[in-house]
This record gives C-alpha cells, sequence and structure tokens, in this order.
C-alpha cells in the first residue's frame, strides 16, 4: 500500500523548540547550531485504554481514537495514519470529544502530574491547538467526560466524584460561564452530554443520579426531580430532543422523557453463540445422564451479571453492550417509547489467542456510529478497536452477527521486545500480554499475530527474517516464521529470559540466563561459549557488525565489551551510581552510547567514558544510532522521542516529539536509515519516518532490495495440494453436472414453448368466432335503446309540467305560513331578549360584588405582604449565611409548591372551562327550542313552561359556581395559614441556630477559663450522674417514638382502606352521572313527541331529584376526602424534607463530635497539667480567686451592651441584669458537660447499635427548651 506523501516542514507535528531561530526541523539556523534530522510519525500501532468517548467518527471513512500520548486519524480504506500530539508532558489522554461539524477535538489530559483541558481545530493538514481552557476559581481535578453543544460553540467537562463539579465553558473566548457541584460516591463513572438541539440544556449521569441541567443567567439549574431508588447509571445516551436513553450497573435500560422515567426493560446476560451450543449438547446428555444434568444446573447459576457499559443512539433506536463482547441492537416499535432488541452482534474468537473463549469476553466501552451510520466501531477495555457494516433488518438472516477488526489486533500491555531483520522491511514485538507480532513497516501492515501461554519478556528477529527468538517466562524458544502460523523448532532451558540478539551474520545468538550471557550456534543450537562477569541484571545486549565484539549492561552500572573470538573480556567502564537500561554501538563499534538512571546520555571509548550529554530533567530509558553515525535517537520516561546530531551536543540542541504515553522500552533503526521504530509501556508503537533537515528523505546509497520468500510446513502444503485437487475435481463435477442440467431445462423449455403456442392459436380462434356474435347483439340492443330513450323523453316532459303547477300552488301557501310565523317569532325574540337583559344585569352585579370583595382581600393580602417583606429584608440582612445553607432546601419545596399550586390552578380552570361549557350548551339548547317554536304552534305553551325550567337550572348552577368559588377562597385561606405555620417554624428554627450559634461563641470563651477552675471540674463531676439519668429517659422516649411510628403505620393503613372506599362512592357516583346522562339523552330523543318528553323529563325528577340529598352528601364526603388527601400528601412532603434535614444535622453534628473529640482531648491533658501546678503553688490559689472576682465583674459590665443585643431575639435567654454573668457561666458549664455527655453516648451508641434518624434532633430542641427554662 502506498504511504501518504510527507509533510512540509513547517506542517510537521508540533514539538519544543529550543534554540532560537530553529525552524520545526531546524532548517531556520546553520548546520552548527541546529539538529540535523527530524522525524515524523506515519504510522501508529496501539489504543489508549478506559478514555471516555475514546473512539468516534471524523468522517465517513475516518475514525479517531486516542494512541500514547495524544489521538490518531485512521482512514478505513486508505490506511492511512495522523498523529495529534498531545501537550508538553503529556501522561496521556483522559477524555476526548468530538464538535457535531467534525472540526474542532476536545482534550482532557495529564500534564506533569496536573489535569490539563485543550480545544483542537481539526483540518487536512496537522491539527492546531486554539484553546487552552482554565480557571482560578475552580481546584485542580482531573476532567473525566466532556461534551459539545450543538452549535459548537459550548463545552460541558465534568470531574470525579466524590468532589466534582460540572463546568459550562464558552471555550472561544476561554470564558467559564457557569458551575454546578456533582455529589456521589468515590471513584464512580461520570458522562456528560448536550441536549441534540439546546444549547442550554445538559444531562450528566453516575452512580446514584441522573441530572438535567438548564443554563439561564450565569447558573446551571437543575430542572428535573429524581424519584425512585438511586441507581449505579454507566452511561446514557440521547434518542431525541426529550428523551435519554440510560444504563445502569445492574443490566437495566431507564428511558427518560423531559426527566421523568417512562420506559424500563433488563436486559439479561448473554451467552456467545458457542456458549449455547453447548448448553445445547450438555441438556441432551443431561436428558440420558441425570447425574450430569446437576452438575450442569449448578454451572448455569453461576453466569455473570449483565451490566451496561456502553450505549450510542443512531436513526433507528440505540446500541448497547450489556455483557462482555456483545452489542445489542434496539429498533423503536410501532407502540410509543417501546424498544425492541433485534439484533446482536459478538466479538470475533481470536483464533490465534491461547484461550479463544476468552478473547471473545472483553467489556465494550465505548460504541459509536458513523455519519452515515454505515459502520460502527467499538473500544474494548483490552485496547482492541472493532468494525461492523450496519445492514437493514431485512437483510439480515441470522440475529448474530461479528463484528471485524477495525485495522489490526493491537498489544494490551506494555511491550517488552522489539527487533528488525535486514531481508525483509519487517519488525518484530513482544508484549507481556503473551503474544508475539510480525509487523510490515512499509505497507503498516500485521503478517503474523500468535499468543502464548506465558508472558514474553524479549524478542530478536534472524537476519533473514526467517526465524526469531523469543524469551519466555519459563523457556527460550527458537520460532520459524511460516507463511500463517509461528511453529515452535526449538526451546531451550532459560527462564526469565530478559534479553536476547542475534548476531548480524544470523549464525549465532545470545541469550541472557541471569548473570550470565549464554551464546549459542544457530546451525547446531549448541551452546559455544558463557559469558561470565556481570553482577547485576543484564538489561541490554549488541552486536557489531562483524560480530567480532559483543558488548553488554547491567543495572550495578557495568558495560562490558567482550572479544568473540577469543571470547574473552576486551574492556569495562563501571559507574556504579547509573543502572543502565539501554546502550547501542556505533557501526564500527568503537564507541558505545548508554542511558541510564543518572538521567544522562554517556558516549563511552576506550573504556572511559568520553562525553556525558544531560537529560535536563528526564530519564532516558533508550538510545539508538543511525548506520551513518551522524543521528543519536534517545527515548524518555515520559514517551517522548529526541532526535539530535553526533558528536553530541552540550546544550538544549535536539528536536523533541510528543508521542508515547509511557516509558520508551525499547527503539530501533532500519538498515537505510530511513525509518525510526519505537515501542513503550503504554502498548503502543510508532514508526516514524526520518528526513534531513531541508525537509527531504534521507537517501541512502543503495536501493534495498527485499526478500519475498516466506516458511512454509511440508504438511501444511501437502494439505493445500491435497485440497485444491479436492476443489479441482468438485469443480469437474460440477461443471458436468451443470451441463446436463442445463441439457435438460433446454429440452423441456422448447416443449414448453411448442405447446404454448398451439394453445394460443387455438383460443384466438375461437375468440374471433365471438367477436363477430357479439358485434350482432350490439347493434341489436342500440336499436331498441334508442325506441325506449325517445318514449322517456316524452314522458319526462309531461312529468315536468304537472310538477311545476303543483309546486306553484304550493308555494303560495307555505309563503302565507311562513310570514305568520315571522311575526310570531319576532314577539318571541323580544320577550326573551328582555329576560337575557335582566340576567345579564344580575349577573354583572353579582361579579362586580365579588370583585369588590376580592380587591379589599388583596389589599389586605398586599399589606400583610409588605410587613412580611419588610420583616424579610431584615432578616435576610442578619442572617446571610443562614441562607446559604437552606437555600437549597427551600428552592425545592418552592419547586414542590409551585408545581403543586399549578396542579390546583389547572384543574379549577378546567372546572371553569366545564361550566362555561355546560352553559353554552343550554344557551343552545334554547335556540334550538326557538327554532321548533316556529315549526309548531300547538306545543309553544308547553315548551315555554320548559323553558322556565331551564332557566330555574342555569341559576341554580350559577348558586353553585358561587359556592364553588367560596370553597375555593375558603382551602385558598387554610393553605395561607399552612404556610405561615411553616414561615413561624422556619422562622424558629432560624432562632434555634443563631441561640446555637451563640452558645458555640461562648463555649470558645469560656474554654480559656477552665483552666483555673478545679471546683467546676468537681461539680462537672455531679452533673454526669445527672445527665446520665437524662440518657435513660431519652433511651425510653426513642422506644415510645419507636411505638408511635408503628401506632402511625397502622392509622395509614386504615387511611388507605377508607381511601379505597371513598374511591369506590367516586365510581358509584360517576355511574350515576352517566345513567343519567344516557336517559337524558333517550328522553331528549322524543323531543318531536310533547308528552313522551313530558313523561320522561317527570320521571328523570322522579328518578333523580329524591336522591339529591343523599348525592349532596356524598359530594360533601368526596370533597372531605380530597381535603384529607391533599394534607397528608403535604404532610409526606415535609415529612421527607425533615427527614432530609434529619441526615445534614446528622453529618454535621458527625463533625462536630470529631471536634469535640479531639478538644476533649486537649482539655484532659491541660486538666492534668493544672493538677501537677495546683500541688507546688496552693499559695496562689487566693489571689488567683481574687483576680477571678474582679474579671467576672469586668467581663459583666463589659457583657452589658452585646448581651441586650443578643437577648433581643425570641430565643435567646432573658436573664436578670444583677446575676446575668453568674447564670451564664453555669449555663455554659452544662452545656460542654451536656456536649461531653452526648459524646460519650454517642461513642456507646455507635458501637452497640445504630443512631436512629429522629434522635439527634430531639435531643437539641429539649435541651434548647431546657436552657430557656432556666
Amino acid at each position: 500500500m502506498p504511504l501518504p506523501p510527507p509533510l512540509p516542514a513547517a506542517c510537521a507535528c508540533p514539538r519544543r523548540r529550543f534554540r532560537r531561530g530553529r525552524g520545526c526541523y531546524g532548517d531556520g539556523g546553520s548546520g552548527s547550531m541546529s539538529a540535523a534530522v527530524a522525524a515524523q510519525p506515519v504510522a501508529v500501532f496501539g489504543c489508549r485504554p478506559r478514555v471516555a468517548g475514546g473512539v468516534c467518527f471524523l468522517e465517513d471513512q475516518v475514525v479517531l481514537h486516542a494512541a500514547g500520548a495524544g489521538c490518531l486519524r485512521l482512514h478505513l480504506e486508505q490506511k492511512w495514519h495522523k498523529f495529534i500530539p498531545g501537550t508538553e508532558k503529556s501522561r496521556g489522554v483522559q477524555a476526548l470529544a468530538v464538535s457535531p461539524n467534525r472540526q474542532y477535538l476536545a482534550v482532557s489530559e495529564i500534564v506533569a502530574d496536573q489535569p490539563s483541558l485543550a480545544v483542537y481545530k481539526l483540518s487536512s493538514g496537522p491539527a492546531r491547538r486554539r484553546r487552552v481552557l482554565a480557571s482560578a476559581k475552580l481546584p485542580v481535578q482531573e476532567v473525566v467526560s466532556l461534551a459539545f453543544s450543538p452549535d459548537c460553540r459550548y463545552l460541558a467537562a465534568t470531574t470525579a466524584p466524590p468532589e466534582g463539579h460540572l463546568t459550562y465553558w464558552f471555550w472561544e473566548k476561554q470564558q467559564l460561564m457557569a458551575v454546578a457541584r456533582i455529589e456521589g460516591p468515590g471513584s464512580s463513572t461520570c458522562q456528560v452530554s448536550f441536549g441534540p438541539q439546546d444549547n442550554t440544556q445538559v444531562c450528566i449521569t453516575g452512580n446514584g443520579f441522573f441530572k438535567l441541567f438548564k443554563y439561564s443567567e450565569g447558573t446551571l439549574k437543575q430542572i428535573n426531580l429524581q424519584r425512585g431508588g438511586p441507581q449505579n447509571y454507566l452511561c446514557h445516551a440521547w434518542l431525541s430532543e426529550e428523551e435519554v436513553i440510560c444504563g445502569t450497573d445492574t443490566g437495566k435500560l431507564i428511558l427518560f422523557e423531559t426527566g421523568e422515567r417512562c420506559w424500563e426493560t433488563s436486559v439479561e446476560y448473554k451467552k456467545t453463540p458457542r456458549e449455547q451450543e453447548e448448553d445445547a449438547t450438555a441438556k441432551e446428555y443431561e436428558s440420558s445422564h441425570v447425574c450430569c444434568g446437576l452438575a450442569s444446573e449448578d454451572n448455569s447459576q453461576q453466569d455473570s451479571l449483565p451490566q451496561i457499559s456502553a450505549v450510542a443512539a443512531y436513526s433507528k433506536g440505540f446500541a448497547c453492550s450489556s455483557s462482555p463482547g456483545v452489542v445489542l441492537l434496539f429498533e423503536k416499535t410501532k407502540e410509543k417509547q417501546v424498544y425492541k432488541e433485534s439484533q446482536e452482534i459478538w466479538l470475533p474468537q481470536d483464533l490465534f489467542s491461547s484461550e479463544p473463549k476468552q478473547s471473545v469476553r472483553q467489556d465494550i466501552i465505548c460504541i459509536c456510529f458513523s455519519p452515515s451510520e454505515e459502520t460502527m466501531v467499538v473500544n474494548t477495555s483490552k485496547n482492541q478497536l472493532y468494525m461492523f457494516a450496519m445492514l437493514p433488518t431485512d437483510l439480515m438472516k441470522e440475529k448474530a452477527a461479528y463484528f471485524a477488526y477495525l485495522n489490526f489486533p493491537l498489544h494490551s500491555a506494555s511491550i517488552t521486545g522489539l527487533d528488525i531483520c535486514v531481508w525483509k522491511p519487517i519488525l518484530a514485538t513482544c508484549s507481556l500480554d503473551r503474544s508475539v507480532r510480525i509487523w510490515n513497516y512499509k505497507t503498516n501492515t500485521l503478517e503474523l499475530c500468535k499468543e502464548y501461554r506465558e508472558e514474553a519478556y524479549t524478542v530478536s528477529l534472524h537476519p533473514t527474517g526467517l526465524f526469531c527468538l523469543v524469551g519466555f517466562s519459563d523457556k527460550l524458544r527458537f520460532i520459524s516464521l511460516l507463511y500463517e502460523d509461528m511453529h515452535v523448532f526449538k526451546e531451550f532451558a532459560v527462564r526469565k529470559c530478559r534479553e536476547c540478539s542475534f548476531s548480524n551474520g544470523g549464525h549465532l545468538f545470545a541469550a541472557v540466563n541471569g548473570n550470565v550471557i549464554q551464546i549459542y550456534s544457530s546451525i547446531t543450537f549448541e551452546n559455544i561459549n558463557n559469558l561470565k562477569g556481570h553482577s547485576g541484571k543484564i538489561y541490554a545486549v549488541k552486536w557489531s557488525a562483524d560480530d567480532t565484539k559483543f558488548v553488554s549492561c547491567d543495572t550495578h552500572g557495568a558495560v562490558y565489551e567482550w572479544n568473540m573470538m577469543t571470547d574473552k573480556r576486551e574492556s569495562e567502564c563501571v559507574l556504579k551510581s547509573c543502572s543502565y537500561s539501554s546502550i547501542a554501538l556505533s557501526s564500527d563499534a568503537k564507541v558505545i552510547f548508554a542511558v541510564g538512571s543518572d538521567q544522562t546520555l554517556k558516549e563511552i571509548s576506550e573504556s572511559s567514558i568520553q562525553q556525558e550529554m544531560s537529560a535536563f530533567g528526564v530519564v532516558y530509558t533508550a538510545v539508538a544510532v543511525s548506520h551513518s553515525g551522524r543521528t543519536v535517537f534517545v527515548g524518555t520516561s515520559l514517551g517522548t522521542i529526541r532526535t539530535m546530531k553526533y558528536p553530541l551536543p552540550l546544550t538544549k540542541d535536539f528536536n523533541e516529539y510528543q508521542a508515547h504515553a509511557g516509558a520508551v522500552t525499547k527503539m530501533s533503526v532500519t538498515n537505510d536509515d530511513l525509518f525510526l521504530l519505537t515501542a513503550s509501556e503504554d502498548g503502543s508503537i510508532f514508526i516514524w519516518k526520518v528526513y534531513d533537515k531541508g525537509g527531504g528523505i534521507l537517501k541512502w546509497e543503495k536501493e534495498v532490495e527485499y526478500a519475498e520468500e516466506v516458511l512454509m510446513m511440508r504438511s501444511d502444503i501437502e494439505e493445500k495440494i491435497q485440497a485444491m485437487l479436492d476443489l479441482q475435481i468438485r469443480v469437474r463435477e460440477l461443471q458436468t453436472e451443470n451441463y446436463y442440467q442445463l441439457r435438460l431445462k433446454d429440452i423441456y423449455c422448447n416443449e414448453k414453448i411448442k405447446e404454448l403456442e398451439e394453445n394460443f392459436t387455438q383460443e384466438i380462434g375461437s375468440l374471433k368466432t365471438k367477436h363477430q356474435i357479439l358485434q350482432k347483439e350490439k347493434e341489436k340492443q342500440e336499436l331498441q335503446h334508442q325506441f325506449q330513450l325517445s318514449e322517456l323523453m316524452n314522458k319526462q316532459a309531461r312529468e315536468v309540467q304537472q310538477l311545476e303547477s303543483d309546486s306553484n300552488q304550493k308555494l303560495l301557501m307555505e309563503n302565507e305560513k311562513y310570514q305568520d310565523l315571522q311575526v310570531k317569532s319576532q314577539r318571541m325574540q323580544e320577550e326573551y331578549e328582555k329576560q337575557l337583559h335582566n340576567l345579564e344585569e344580575s349577573k354583572s352585579r353579582a361579579v362586580n360584588e365579588l370583585t369588590e370583595y376580592y380587591e379589599k382581600k388583596l389589599n389586605e393580602k398586599s399589606v400583610l405582604l409588605e410587613e412580611a417583606e419588610e420583616d424579610i429584608r431584615q432578616q435576610l440582612q442578619a442572617h446571610e449565611e443562614i441562607r446559604k445553607q437552606i437555600e437549597e432546601d427551600e428552592d425545592r419545596e418552592i419547586l414542590e409548591i409551585k408545581i403543586k399550586y399549578e396542579r390546583l390552578l389547572l384543574e379549577e380552570r378546567e372546572s371553569n372551562l366545564q361550566l362555561k361549557g355546560e352553559t353554552g350548551v343550554m344557551n343552545k339548547r334554547l335556540n334550538s327550542l326557538q327554532k321548533e317554536l316556529k315549526e309548531r304552534n300547538r306545543d309553544i305553551e308547553e315548551m315555554t313552561l320548559e323553558q322556565h325550567k331551564l332557566q330555574g337550572i342555569i341559576k341554580s348552577l350559577e348558586k353553585d359556581i358561587l359556592a364553588l368559588k367560596s370553597e375555593i377562597q375558603e382551602r385558598a385561606d387554610t393553605i395561607q395559614d399552612k404556610e405561615k405555620h411553616i414561615y413561624d417554624l422556619k422562622k424558629k428554627n432560624q432562632e434555634l441556630e443563631k441561640f446555637k450559634f451563640v452558645l458555640d461563641y461562648r463555649i470558645e470563651e469560656f474554654k480559656k477559663q477552665i483552666g483555673s477552675r478545679e471546683n467546676d471540674i468537681k461539680t462537672m463531676k455531679e452533673q454526669i450522674c445527672e445527665t446520665e439519668g437524662e440518657l435513660e429517659r431519652f433511651h425510653k422516649e426513642s422506644t415510645q417514638l419507636k411505638l408511635n411510628i408503628t401506632q402511625l403505620q397502622q392509622k395509614l393503613k386504615a387511611t388507605d382502606h377508607e381511601m379505597h372506599r371513598e374511591r369506590r362512592k367516586k365510581q358509584n357516583m360517576q355511574a350515576l352521572i352517566k345513567r343519567f346522562k344516557t336517559d337524558l339523552h333517550n328522553c331528549v330523543g322524543f323531543i318531536q313527541d310533547s308528552k313522551k318528553m313530558k313523561d320522561g323529563i317527570r320521571e328523570l325528577y322522579t328518578k333523580y331529584v329524591q336522591r339529591s340529598d343523599m348525592v349532596e352528601t356524598e359530594a360533601v364526603d368526596t370533597d372531605l376526602q380530597q381535603e384529607c388527601m391533599r394534607q397528608r400528601e403535604y404532610l409526606e412532603r415535609n415529612l421527607a424534607a425533615l427527614k432530609k434535614k434529619v441526615v445534614k444535622d446528622q453529618e454535621v453534628h458527625q463533625a462536630a463530635y470529631m471536634r469535640i473529640v479531639q478538644e476533649n482531648v486537649t482539655l484532659i491533658k491541660e486538666i492534668n497539667d493544672l493538677r501537677q501546678e495546683l500541688k507546688v503553688a496552693h499559695t496562689q490559689v487566693h489571689d488567683l480567686q481574687s483576680t477571678l472576682r474582679l474579671t467576672k465583674k469586668k467581663k459583666a459590665i463589659q457583657d452589658k451592651a452585646p448581651s441586650s443585643e443578643l437577648l433581643s431575639s425570641p430565643a435567646i435567654l432573658r436573664l436578670n441584669a444583677e446575676k446575668e454573668s453568674e447564670k451564664i457561666i453555669e449555663m455554659q458549664q452544662l452545656e460542654i458537660q451536656h456536649l461531653r455527655d452526648q459524646i460519650q453516648e454517642r461513642q456507646q451508641v455507635l458501637a452497640v447499635q445504630p443512631l436512629l434518624d429522629g434522635n439527634l434532633p430531639k435531643l437539641n430542641l429539649e435541651r434548647s427548651h431546657k436552657t430557656q427554662q432556666q
């Protein structure tokens, strides 16, 4: 496959520039002042794990995912790679998001152990960083989820609980618009997203919360109330502007519409198709063997629990992962808000894995669809990427389908070995994921892959590229690289071989066994020599170009050079303060480059360190030298790559590139110096193309020709030859069979054609004769029709003349009747207009009276409101801190009350509309009666009587309306009274909190005076006994409260029974109304017959009006029951709010308890010190007492003014002016003792039984009441 063209020097990936005046590749300065070589990544193999939104589409064929220390853009068809490097000193991407227009990329990183948030501009060239978002108002926390708004102008970011924040950014101006606190359990997953069309609507889910926020006026306000039990929401996705689908850790899919739960389903744990087949065979076996059946039942019960780890929406529905290794597609059914599972998509089994069944069971952590929804890509917990071509459900033959690898299977753990060969453009890698892989760096493809049962520590390729050495934890294996497999040819008893290497000629190889280097022959596999002398672990070995020298280094700072002709050590360089990790040799083997733990690059020659170059704050972990000897490449512990010229510079004269997210473990340069290959602890492999300082590719002296030969086993060739022969025989058989079938079909078709021709000729003849007969019959019928038509025309003319004469006579008669009726109708209309005018005047008077009455009441209430507002302003100025604490509770209560009253208002409006509709119906009925009166003169008197009856009904209905309005007013008054009562309770609560604040302040003052009061300690000991009695009384009260709770629960059950009974009454009443309506409708059907209608109305009167008293009583009972239910709902809401407050108070008191324990320890220490001082200083007691009295008097004089201000509020104690200070001291002593007793009580309660919900607030209230009485 052709490689993408190299980027120009000005557009290459960004890196640090260390010298002024240097270009991107160092082309701006002179040759002596700039690095001579630059590098550009052309391929990246790796995927970063556990990244929120770790994979997404930029186009239909371009995928972006996190890799190394940045992000990678990958084209699915053309297979080109474009790497977007992260910020300088980045440790990898934590979360990413792509804007809806696919032009911007938001990335959350860890930079130098500090989180960072940046936005990049995506274009056809390299991505450019646009903005870095940071705010001094927020604590520095790692962002775990990101989302762009629909118009791409805003960015939402969330940090992890328990101290998480949801931030709303206007990222183009780097402006933080709003912040909301997110509380939840620690280390829980969070996800944030915007609504599909609304820039101001944000959804966030996590452990125990699902919240919808609305941005307005610089704040994020929650617009939904979470109902039901808390769930651990792992993921969510928007299905429409109002619908959000959420997945939980228990396998539940919950659909929310405008924040309300409207649909829910549970997904079972899915078994793979292979496991289902095994279960089916096991069941067949169980039918014949009962014992085996019992064992299989036990195994089936051990299935794992389902868990929705990822969810994504598309046009037909959504996709989710409920079990490891499977994605379920749900499509919307014809029913509203119901989704049905349509397809299962499984991860494929890795045939080269040591455990193929386990390779399927990977957790899917991210799902995304292409813009055209033709492709789905998933990211797994083992750093793998899979894709699936979406097909219509009609074309899917089977319910289960399988993913395919997006590119190639990737390493999922740290890469421990990397090597290249001479004959082929391949590199071999091994990893702690127990796999060995062969890559082609020319075509950027994976040629071979195999997973073993042991971890692989090192790998070395034979120069021919046909063999490799791999060091496993148990043995060293010599492996043949076949066409489609790896075959172990020879095993060596070398345990935990950390380093091995073929010689450049390929006839020898070295393997590290502990502290000994063993040299083997690649032909006879004999151990030729053992190189001993190292005292530490050997980390790197290198052969010279002519294989006459061998260099090794260890962790004890030793670098040894061995002569392979004499098998002796030629030179050594030991620096015990440095632990070497990698070495490299120049082409002439005269210079050794070594890196280690001392943060320097050493140039060793002639058994001594000739030069050292500082790493400038990082640790060098790997080193490589070009074969030309002019360039040195170094990998760091931060994952960056540095290129520098040789001789080594003394200053920061090098190019540095952001690449890996972990330390670079291995690096190598190809024989033509065109490619640099690097591997890292993060499991990623980078292939770099090396350029000279002018931006051109380095030219090699000779064009390299690579070998195309491969190895194959004889048995494989024989199997393939046999398979080819079998297929050829099968092809010949199929050809003959097809030829025979075609001949038979031709014969059959010819016979069929002949038969059809004969049939058609016969049918044509018969049809011609029929046509002639029909033509003659047609002519006869035409003559008959003409004669009949002339007769009908004459008859019609005569009938028309007769009808005209009759109709003229009838019109004259009807005209006279119409004039008489018109006169009568005018009279009736005048009478009805007078009556309607009188009714309107009476109605307007009543309305005016009601408006005056309610205006007076409104004025009174407005005066009361103004007074209350003045009181509130004063209280707000005095207690602003308290308002901040209870503001959230008030907002929730206001929201609930607002919803409640809005519902009531809607109900009243509906009832008013219903009454208006009834009056409209009555008016229509009057109009119909007027029309009927014009037509029927005989029934005028009876209809007038009916009209009077209907007017009476209208008046009674208007009276009912007035009664309902008065009842509404009374209910509003009761609600206002209850609100006043709630306000008084809140006021008392605030006063109690003020009293507590004053007491806390006095406690801190009097703690300073406790040291000199031995007598007070004795009184406190006496009071301990008293408070123990109080404690017993409190326990008795708690048991009594439990009994009260049980009684209340029984009462609640009784009220439930009453509620059911009232509902039955309501149903009976509704049935009665329905019967009345049907009877009335039947009665109206007799409107043509006045007598029947009169009898029907009398029957209705006798049937329903006589039971009006009972109906009214039942209506009153239903009203009372409704009022009772409303009161109960209101009290239940208050009870829930009080419970929340109790929980908060419990947390506050728990913190106070810990603080008091610490203060108690310090006080005990002070008391012991004072007791020792009292034994020595008895003579100073009288002086201290006298000074104490003086200070008491001074304190009383000073505390008169502030104490009077404090005692002005109703919650503070009112003491006598003369003995004020002494009583305050006594009161504070009692309070201190009470707090200590409470500490002891809590310690006992925590040790024996959990604390009850209602005890703590009750103790505080009783204590404050007791102090007020004193």
